[in-house]
C-alpha cells in the first residue's frame, strides 16, 4: 500500500504561527523526508463556506493567501499537490453517500463539533438571538472524512483537536466497509512530534490561537508587528517584581519558546539577557527556566529573547513569501494543476465507492 498524505487548512485569513508548529513545519519536514508517496495539501474552501456563506469573497481572497504561506514556509509543488477542496467535486459525492452511515446524535457527540459551535456562537436551537447551526457545518466531519479517504490517505498530520474528526472518519471507513466490502483506507493521525506544538495558546494566553479571537501572530506579519504582539504577551500575572520567583507552566512567553528555541539561539541572541541591572549566560532554555522560578530575570528580557527566536524563524518565509506575491499567476496555476492532480486520484476512489455500493449502472 501507498504510504500517502492528506491534510489542509480553512482560508478564512492567513497563517499564523500556530498553524506552522502544529502542522506546517512538520508538513515540510515530511515532504522532503522522502518517506511518502504521495502528499496532498488541501485549501478547504468548500468547508470554510460552511460558516462563511455570506462572505464568498473572504474565503475567495484568502485561498491566495494561504497558498502564499504554503509556497513561503517551504511545501514544493514539485513534491506535493496542493489543491483546491471546491474544485474537486467528487468530494462532494463522497460526503452525500457517506451521510448515510452517521446519525444525527453521533455528529452531536463529536467534541470538536461542539467546541466549534461554541467558539463561532451557534445556538442548536436557533434562539436567543443566536444563528442556528448551518447544516454543512455541522456535517463537516463527514465532509473531512470524504477528502481523507478520497485520497487514500494512509497518515493525517493534525493537531490533537482534531482527534475526534479523525476517528469519525474511521468509524465511517468500517462502516463501509463493513457494509459494502472492502473499499476505503483506515487512516492514522500523526500529531505534533514535541507536546509545546499540540496546541499554541494565543498571545493572551487563552487556550487556542485563533484569527477570530486576535490572538494570532501570523507568519507574514513584519518584524515590528511580531515585536508590538510579544510585548504585549501573557506571562505571570504573580511576576509583579523581576526579583519575584516566577511560574514557567502557564506562562504564554515560555511556552512559545518550547516551541520555536533552538540551542544556537543562546549563542546567537544572547545578548538579550545582559541589562543594566542583570545580565545572564544562559546556554539552554532549561538554565533560563530555573533562573525564572528563582527569581531575577525579568518578563521583558524573555520577552525580547523570544522576539529575536521568532524573527529569526520568521523572516526567511517572510522573504519567500515576498518573492512569490511577485508572481500571483504563478501561485494560481499550482493550484490549478494540484486540483487537477486531486481530482483525478478522487475519481479513482468515487468509481471504486460507486462499484462497492453496485450503484455504477451503466459501467
Amino acid at each position: 500500500m501507498e504510504k500517502i498524505i492528506l491534510t489542509g487548512d480553512r482560508p478564512t485569513g492567513r497563517l499564523h504561527i500556530g498553524h506552522y508548529v502544529g502542522s506546517l513545519r512538520r508538513r515540510v519536514e515530511l515532504q522532503d523526508s522522502g518517506l511518502f508517496d504521495k502528499i496532498f495539501i488541501m485549501i478547504a474552501d468548500a468547508q470554510a463556506l460552511t460558516d462563511n456563506a455570506d462572505n464568498p469573497e473572504k474565503i475567495r481572497t484568502n485561498i491566495i493567501e494561504v497558498a502564499l504561506d504554503y509556497l513561503a514556509a517551504g511545501l514544493d509543488p514539485e513534491k506535493s499537490t496542493l489543491f483546491i477542496q471546491s474544485q474537486v467535486s467528487e468530494l462532494t459525492e463522497l460526503s452525500f453517500f457517506y451521510q448515510n452511515l452517521v446519525t444525527v446524535a453521533r455528529l452531536q457527540r463529536n467534541p470538536t463539533v461542539k467546541a466549534e459551535i461554541q467558539m463561532r456562537g451557534f445556538s442548536e436551537t436557533g434562539e436567543d438571538n443566536k444563528a442556528g447551526i448551518p447544516v454543512g457545518f455541522f456535517c463537516y466531519p463527514i465532509s473531512q472524512a470524504a477528502d481523507i479517504t478520497a485520497f487514500r490517505a494512509t497518515t493525517v498530520p493534525v493537531g490533537e483537536d482534531q482527534e475526534p474528526m479523525l476517528e469519525q472518519t474511521r468509524e465511517i471507513v468500517r462502516k463501509f466497509n463493513a457494509t459494502y466490502g472492502p473499499t476505503l483506507v483506515e487512516p492514522e493521525i500523526l500529531l505534533p512530534d514535541s507536546a509545546a506544538c499540540l496546541r499554541l495558546p494565543g498571545t493572551d494566553g487563552k487556550a487556542k490561537m485563533s484569527k477570530s479571537l486576535g490572538n494570532c501572530i501570523y507568519l507574514s506579519d513584519p518584524a515590528e508587528v511580531v515585536w508590538e504582539k510579544v510585548r504585549g504577551m501573557f506571562t505571570d500575572p504573580g511576576h509583579l517584581q523581576v526579583s519575584d520567583p516566577g511560574k514557567v507552566e502557564g506562562n504564554t512567553v515560555f511556552t512559545y519558546l518550547d516551541a520555536f528555541c533552538r540551542p544556537e539561539h543562546f549563542d546567537k541572541f544572547g545578548d538579550c539577557f545582559h541589562g543594566k541591572k542583570a545580565s545572564f549566560d544562559f546556554h539552554s532554555l532549561d538554565e533560563a527556566k530555573a533562573q525564572y522560578r528563582a527569581g531575577g530575570l525579568g518578563d521583558m528580557m524573555l520577552k525580547s529573547f523570544l522576539n529575536a527566536v521568532l524573527n529569526d524563524t520568521l523572516e526567511p518565509i517572510r522573504q519567500r513569501r515576498k518573492q512569490f506575491e511577485k508572481d500571483i499567476p504563478y501561485v494560481r496555476e499550482v493550484l490549478r494543476k494540484g486540483s487537477a492532480v486531486a481530482r483525478e486520484a478522487a475519481a479513482k476512489t468515487l468509481a471504486d465507492v460507486k462499484r462497492a455500493m453496485r450503484i455504477d449502472y451503466f459501467d
